[in-house]
């Protein structure tokens, strides 16, 4: 049986963690079309910026749209977490065994594969403000690897876990392993999207030192959906 104050918590966490990747693709799509600043652009640490600012003002990297969903996503999780955590601590017995169950392998290697992606992306923006298109192109499918293992391990992964009987009423961990793993490979879904139609924009010549504001917006999505599996894997996988 499920901790009502848990299943409260629960719902209200998931109900707006289930909207935010629609939303987010909606963010980012727009994204990717509008920046076509109707003022003649001048280079700023290796992007746009307006000719109302001045050089040396300081610019936020990416999209503010893009910021506050990566910030609602960022709360939603948090509530997820805090709940998850809530519930752990009335009965940890129960949280250690299911725990034992799961791979810390699998885990391990979709932590390092997230972290290098990310590594990659940084290189894919340093690599297009310097106007070297092609080469950020690459960085930006070694980029889109990384996340394509870390789809195909947790396929593998949930596989398992379905193939054993388990789903969201076995007991209260499962229920949050799957909520909060699913949810979170949703967004590396999504961020894949977002990266893949950079991608095709990139190869296009779409961007270069006078504009990269979407890549950036793409980057800090990313980056983002890498700090949630860093904060989930010890939560979910390690954690005693």
């Amino acid at each position: 049986m499920h901790d009502a104050a848990s299943l409260g918590i629960v719902r209200d966490g998931t109900h707006l963690a289930a909207m935010l990747p629609l939303q987010a693709l909606k963010v980012m799509f727009r994204t990717l079309l509008q920046f076509k600043d109707t003022h003649a652009p001048v280079a700023h640490n290796g992007c746009m910026t307006s000719r109302n600012m001045a050089p040396d003002a300081p610019r936020l990297e990416g999209d503010l749209a893009v910021w506050l969903i990566i910030l609602a996503e960022l709360l939603a999780f948090g509530i997820l977490f805090l709940s998850y955590a809530f519930a752990r601590a009335r009965d940890v017995a129960l949280f250690n065994a299911s725990q034992s169950t799961l791979d810390l392998h699998s885990g391990a290697i979709n932590t390092v594969l997230l972290i290098t992606g990310s590594w990659f992306v940084v290189r894919a923006v340093q690599a297009v403000r310097a106007n070297a298109s092609t080469l950020g192109a690459r960085w930006l499918v070694a980029a889109l690897l990384c996340g394509a293992g870390f789809v195909s391990l947790k396929v593998l992964e949930f596989s398992a876990k379905a193939d054993a009987g388990i789903d969201l009423s076995t007991n209260t961990f499962y229920m949050f392993y799957i909520l909060l793993t699913g949810f979170h490979f949703l967004h590396v879904i999504a961020a894949m999207v977002f990266l893949a139609l950079l991608l095709v924009k990139t190869l296009q010549g779409a961007y270069g030192a006078e504009d990269c504001h979407a890549l950036e917006s793409g980057a800090a999505f990313w980056h983002m959906v890498d700090v949630l599996w860093i904060v989930l894997f010890p939560l979910v996988y390690v954690m005693r």
